[in-house]
């Protein structure tokens, strides 16, 4: 048995791919610590996971604003102490960062005590994290096709991103009566990311009595500290009242995708791993501020691989007729779905333990194939 530190908090983009690799450790019989932040939508994903451990870290994300840059500083400072009391008392074998503030401190801690490092990047773009702490690190696992100067074959790696085990595909009725919906009617899902998105919510709003109208029922995860929770009815064929709903929150991503016709989604790699995985066609709506405008590179390669339509924001009034056309079209989704079957071939966990295990039963020889790492 041997024991990993994985830090993957601040998203549940972050978050989730860290609870997967976590349990597929587990599994084998290794031991696990999660460090995550102290963001409600960490705590609030962690409760479902009882059998896993997780401690939350001091920190938080990076502003160049004088006051925020100061505060960032010394919360990072806490945050490698922290890490440092952690690891002289948890013993790892090795570190992962899954990107984000809490990567940092983790892998300062464990070049300052000599602890092989690896990092996951999920996305098309690689992030500030993994550009500048990849070179310090083992192993860099990288979504296929990406590539980060300096980085040879004995540090690079070509996986996608590792999915939780209850990410599967369901039949699209029994998801829609678990949810409260009705199974013959179809379903909109919007998602626009942990973090919620404003603009996605406010013209789900707006849509709701046209999609009802056609017959669509409509489900809005608007993320915590967006909006009331509410169920909503307009009139729909015959006058038959049609549901709109809008939670805070949800943990039930393979019920809701598996529901869903069509999800109107942001493009962060876990929402686009996990569509994939439940075979569910979007159009996404890249979040036009992402740093390095990843999302947009994210969603272009899910389009061009055929899994649906990429929307600007700027553009939001083609999403809707967009949106109708589609779920008119049963044999686009149809072809949609096939292409994202074809798409999780590959399982992304699978070969990142197996590296590992590779990995561990070799001696420490610095950075590249003879060091102890995971991702």
């Amino acid at each position: 048995m041997s024991r990993f530190l994985i830090t993957c908090g601040g998203t549940g983009g972050h978050l989730s791919p860290g609870i997967s690799l976590a349990e597929g450790l587990q599994a084998r019989g290794h031991e696990t610590v999660l460090l995550i932040s102290r963001k409600q939508v960490d705590s609030r994903l962690a409760a479902k996971y009882p059998h896993l451990r997780f401690e939350r870290m001091p920190g938080s994300g990076l502003t160049w604003r004088p006051a925020g840059l100061a505060r960032f500083v010394v919360s990072q400072t806490h945050a490698v102490v922290f890490c440092l009391r952690l690891m002289r008392r948890f013993r790892p074998a090795s570190v992962v960062g899954f990107g984000g503030f809490t990567s940092a401190p983790v892998m300062m801690a464990a070049g300052l005590l000599g602890i092989p490092s690896a990092l996951h990047e999920s996305n098309r773009v690689p992030g500030r994290a993994v550009r500048t702490l990849g070179r310090f690190a083992n192993r860099v696992y990288l979504p296929p096709g990406i590539a980060l100067p300096g980085l040879g074959s004995a540090v690079a790696r070509h996986v996608g991103l590792p999915v939780r085990r209850e990410i599967v595909r369901l039949p699209a009725a029994t998801a829609r009566a678990a949810l409260g919906f009705d199974p013959a009617a179809p379903l909109l899902v919007l998602l626009g990311g942990s973090q919620g998105a404003s603009a996605l919510n406010a013209w789900a709003r707006g849509a709701a009595p046209v999609l009802a109208a056609d017959g669509v029922q409509l489900c809005v995860v608007t993320g915590l500290g967006k909006g009331a929770e509410e169920t909503i009815s307009h009139p729909g064929p015959g006058g038959r009242p049609v549901a709109a709903r809008f939670l805070a929150f949800s943990d039930r991503m393979a019920e809701l995708m598996s529901a869903a016709d069509l999800v109107v989604s942001r493009a962060g790699a876990g929402t686009l791993a996990e569509l994939v995985r439940c075979e569910t066609p979007a159009v996404l709506v890249p979040y036009p501020q992402a740093a390095d405008d990843h999302q947009r590179a994210n969603a272009e390669y899910f389009a061009r691989e055929g899994g649906g339509a990429v929307v600007p924001q700027s553009e939001l009034d083609r999403l809707l007729p967009e949106t109708l056309a589609l779920l008119r079209n049963e044999a686009a989704l149809r072809v949609h779905r096939e292409n994202l079957r074809r798409l999780d071939r590959a399982n992304s966990l699978e070969l990142m333990l197996a590296d590992l295990e590779h990995l561990a039963r070799r001696p420490r020889s610095g950075r590249g194939e003879g060091a102890l790492v995971v991702a």
